[in-house]
């Protein structure tokens, strides 16, 4: 893969508006998986009309607000003055409807979760999609409610496609014009026809093709990256985590020998990372690695420290003291790139101005200093963390590393708790290696979300043969979520567990007792720090 095939992937453009909405990146996840290119924008964000006069078609999200109260967030006039197709989901229907001169009410009866809608009319968004027929033999569709305002009077020129018992209104058009809204929400899973909705919407209605995949924007990437370095060289800090192994092989492929990695090797990864690290980049694709050696620099700063946010502290600013180091020896360096991805932007930019906003402004979210004097070069900022693991698939990386499960940025520092030890470091990663390696073996590792082995600062009593032992416990846990926002506790097998605990205990010399934790989020997080 050298290049892109020249077609400007970006030039079909969905405006996404953001009302607020939880499921507002997923549907821009959604887009994209579709094939198209998007952007999110907080609804009131200025250079979102910008945007708009180059797009394709406008999205306006779902919110928590109700159109019933005074200053709730509207629609802006250039949404209509676009001259582009219009879809709005839940809020975004309602404020469509209410801009343009319907009526929206409060619901006597609120519709939160699975409801089945009726088809009323035949139109480009649903075509002949059905789950099921009624008596009637009208079609009816699975979706996802989440309201409790309705629509009550349409706008002059609409229609009604779709309705439920509750919502007369669940699907409106003015197809004249290409204005839809949806009370339901297509962007969820539990909208069975979601996706072939939205891509009625995109490619049909909207006419955009669907050049968004993982080969043009590999190829669109690469060519950007050399446009911008020229000959310069750049350097990377590998962690081995999914989004530096990607920009690490996209670098490679796009400037080869101008690219140098530092790999800082804290003492605090699983088992035989670093080593896997360095023979994946160093010795099957050539890229020059420097690893360095830092266990005991990092283990001896974190000495008596056992207070969580302090531990990662120490941790983040050694590690951007050791690079900064290693970065200073590479005299012609003049770029310094970074693993930032989509959803890094728009939660820095919402943290800042309480917006999302677009993804061209500058953001830095390494934390390295400003006297570094080098520029900035993020090849993944557009994109959304499933669309970073499609890339590495498509440059060829380990399947094993692109889809395994997240990692904290302070590694084991933050799954010993309390105080780090390199006992507990070593423990620790040979019983996550047990816990991980039989989830594979089983075929359970992709069924959950995220898995880990924690190790607990106390000791526990145990037989081992005709002996007692006053020995440490460790904690084994699994969660299954889609966001990450909430998580239920994966209900393992308990003969899985049992020969999960009885592995840990038997082979590995210091572990007496080993517990699974069944904590959902809320209330618990998925990591104990």
């Amino acid at each position: 893969m050298s290049s892109s095939n020249n077609a400007d992937i970006h030039s079909q453009r969905i405006l996404i508006l953001d009302y607020g909405s939880q499921y507002t990146q997923l549907i821009a996840r959604r887009v994209r998986e579709i094939g198209v290119y998007c952007e999110i924008f907080s609804w009131d964000f200025p250079d979102a009309e910008n945007f708009a006069k180059t797009a394709q078609g406008i999205i306006l999200s779902g919110g928590p607000e109700s159109t019933t109260k005074q200053d709730t967030p509207h629609v802006p006039d250039y949404v209509l003055t676009a001259d582009v197709p219009v879809l709005g989901i839940c809020y975004g229907m309602q404020a469509l409807a209410k801009k343009l001169g319907g009526e929206v009410s409060e619901s006597s009866q609120r519709e939160f979760g699975f409801a089945q809608v009726t088809v009323k009319r035949a139109s480009k968004l649903f075509s002949d999609l059905q789950d099921d027929k009624n008596e009637d033999n009208q079609q009816l569709l699975d979706v996802w409610m989440s309201h409790g305002d309705k629509v009550t009077l349409l706008p002059e020129g609409f229609v009604t496609l779709a309705s439920t018992g509750n919502a007369k209104y669940a699907a409106i058009a003015n197809e004249g014009k290409n204005i839809y809204g949806l009370q339901f929400h297509p962007e969820v899973t539990h909208t069975k026809k979601g996706e072939e909705i939205l891509r009625s919407f995109l490619l049909d209605i909207c006419g955009c093709d669907a050049s968004w995949t993982a080969g043009n924007i590999a190829g669109d990437i690469i060519d950007r990256v050399r446009s911008q370095v020229g000959t310069e060289h750049v350097i990377l800090g590998l962690s081995g985590g999914v989004d530096s192994s990607v920009v690490a092989a996209l670098l490679h492929e796009a400037i080869g020998e101008q690219l140098t990695c530092i790999f800082v090797d804290n003492g605090l990864l699983r088992l035989h990372e670093g080593d896997q690290v360095m023979e994946t980049f160093a010795k099957h694709m050539g890229v020059k690695v420097i690893r360095v050696k830092a266990e005991d620099h990092f283990l001896s700063t974190l000495n008596g420290i056992d207070d969580p946010e302090l531990k990662r502290k120490k941790i983040g600013n050694l590690f951007i003291e050791i690079f900064e180091k290693e970065a200073r020896k590479i005299k012609d360096a003049r770029w310094l790139a970074q693993g930032t991805i989509y959803p890094d932007v728009i939660e820095s930019a919402a943290a800042t101005t309480g917006k999302a906003h677009l993804i061209k402004s500058h953001h830095n979210v390494g934390g390295l200093p400003d006297d570094m004097e080098l520029s900035l070069v993020e090849p993944l900022r557009e994109l959304f963390k499933d669309e970073v693991r499609r890339l590495g698939d498509e440059l060829g990386l380990p399947y094993e590393m692109i889809h395994r499960h997240p990692f904290p940025g302070p590694g084991l520092g933050v799954r010993i708790l309390g105080e780090v030890k390199k006992e507990y470091a070593d423990i620790l990663r040979r019983a996550d290696h047990i816990f991980i390696e039989e989830l594979r073996g089983h075929d359970l590792y992709n069924q959950v979300s995220q898995a880990f082995t924690v190790f607990l600062p106390v000791k526990s009593v145990g037989v081992m043969g005709d002996g007692r032992k006053y020995q440490y416990v460790v904690a084994l846990r699994a969660v299954e979520t889609i966001d990450f926002m909430t998580a239920r506790w994966a209900h393992l097998p308990y003969d899985f567990l049992d020969l999960v605990s009885r592995r840990i205990i038997n082979e590995i010399n210091g572990i007496s007792r080993v517990a699974y934790d069944i904590s959902g989020k809320p209330p618990a997080t998925i990591e104990w720090e």
